[in-house]
């Protein structure tokens, strides 16, 4: 089963091409795809290419982190390109742990439980 992650951000691939270390693994397309630029010829070139930056820095080409992998050779280097150049951040809200509420207190044996 593919994986989600919480964040990843599409680029077009001229954005990835920038990286003096950028080098693009061969990815299967999608048959859905496939089948539908079967009738138009030249359709995707308006278009481009666009892949997705994930939350661990990995490239795919979908929005599953382990499918469809591009470029998985993360450093600190490209770390600093993802983040300066492309200006790519997980949102705070997303980094946090969930806020989960703490449990009351049990009433000891024989005592109501306090009312809220």
């Amino acid at each position: 089963m593919a994986k989600m992650g919480r964040y990843c951000k599409a680029y077009p691939l001229e954005a990835f091409r920038e990286y003096p270390k950028w080098t693009e693994a061969p990815i299967e397309p999608d048959p859905v795809d496939a089948d539908a630029d079967a009738g138009e010829e030249g359709a995707n070139e308006e278009i481009g290419t666009y892949y997705f930056l994930q939350e661990d820095y990995v490239v795919t080409g979908g929005i599953f982190q382990d499918e469809s992998v591009v470029f998985s050779d993360v450093t600190p280097e490209w770390i600093e390109f993802c983040t300066g150049k492309l200006e790519f951040k997980v949102p705070e809200y997303l980094l946090e742990d969930p806020i989960v509420p703490e449990p009351e207190p049990a009433a000891p044996a024989g005592e109501p439980a306090a009312a809220s």
